[in-house]
């Protein structure tokens, strides 16, 4: 990743601990004010939003580490660890929901001032779904698990305060104040399966997933249509750590050929891999015709044949 997106998604992460602080604030003035157990989960939520914040932060300012003695292939699994705590604190937050709700379901409260606890939450959700789209939008852009696990929860923050301030207006409508907790902890429901997804998500980028199924298939292609000279290319292998790719693969070429012409086609085929894939790292294993292939195999466009 180029210096200039590393700055972008560093600003994007900093400027997301004030506006989640803001944000948790709104909300737990509007449960201040009604009492809301429903109110109160979903200022819950936008606590995990404020640490999420700032472990995001933090960790993708670790990420952008260049690479040293210690870390040969860099530091961007760093932005997983990030989202894998996110999850476990939205997890946290759900069961202290539950928590809170089941007390209520005894012996539910009428609500205090709900038309201005209902706007002032509404207020609170408009800011959250703007900046939840821009989240996304950067994290995809800029290749930043960090970013894309922060925008998505703040987008499911998004959701639940829809879903909260539409069961408050039930509440008020049919006068069942046992509503609001039952609502609390359907809130926290979809909470545990937002987190349940982020940690996933950032599991797979700790244990090396490979890259999309119509990444790698681009990739194949970019070798395909650059391999000519070779005999064909086998084992291909793809892997995931934050921002960066790696790609590795053997090429066969002929015993006779010399290592500059094998080496011409290896800067060939990383050249229209990155066109593909900015940023990508590659290793290409050269070996003799006659070598036992394994893995993937790649057809070449145009290579030589015995």
């Amino acid at each position: 990743m180029a210096a200039s997106d590393n700055r972008t998604v560093l600003r994007l992460a900093f400027w997301g601990v004030p506006l989640s602080l803001g944000v948790m604030s709104l909300k737990m003035l509007a449960w201040w004010v009604t009492g809301s157990v429903a109110l109160l989960s979903d200022g819950l939520e936008s606590t995990v939003n404020v640490v999420a914040a700032v472990i995001a932060y933090a960790m993708i300012g670790y990420a952008a580490k260049p690479a040293d003695a210690d870390h040969p292939f860099g530091h961007h699994k760093a932005e997983y660890f990030s989202a894998v705590i996110e999850g476990v604190l939205i997890v946290v937050a759900a069961l202290v929901i539950i928590w809170e709700a089941i007390p209520a379901l005894m012996a539910p409260a009428t609500l205090d001032a709900p038309a201005l606890g209902l706007a002032i939450n509404f207020g609170a959700g408009i800011v959250n779904a703007i900046w939840a789209i821009v989240l996304i939008r950067a994290g995809r852009a800029h290749r930043s698990p960090a970013l894309s696990a922060d925008g998505h929860h703040v987008l499911s923050d998004v959701v639940t305060s829809a879903g909260v301030l539409v069961g408050l207006l039930l509440v008020l409508g049919t006068g069942y104040t046992i509503l609001d907790p039952l609502l609390a902890i359907v809130v926290a429901g979809n909470i545990l399966f937002q987190g349940w997804k982020v940690i996933s998500r950032s599991i797979d980028g700790l244990m090396d997933k490979a890259v999309p199924a119509e990444e790698e298939e681009a990739i194949k292609q970019a070798i395909a249509a650059n391999a000519g000279g070779s005999l064909g290319v086998h084992d291909l292998k793809t892997r995931q750590a934050g921002k960066a790719t790696f790609v590795d693969f053997h090429m066969v070429v002929p015993e006779a050929m010399p290592v500059g012409d094998a080496h011409d086609i290896c800067d060939r085929i990383e050249e229209a891999i990155r066109a593909v894939h900015p940023g990508a790292s590659i290793a290409i294993h050269v070996e003799p015709e006659g070598e036992k292939a394994h893995g993937v195999r790649v057809k070449v466009s145009g290579a030589l044949r015995k």
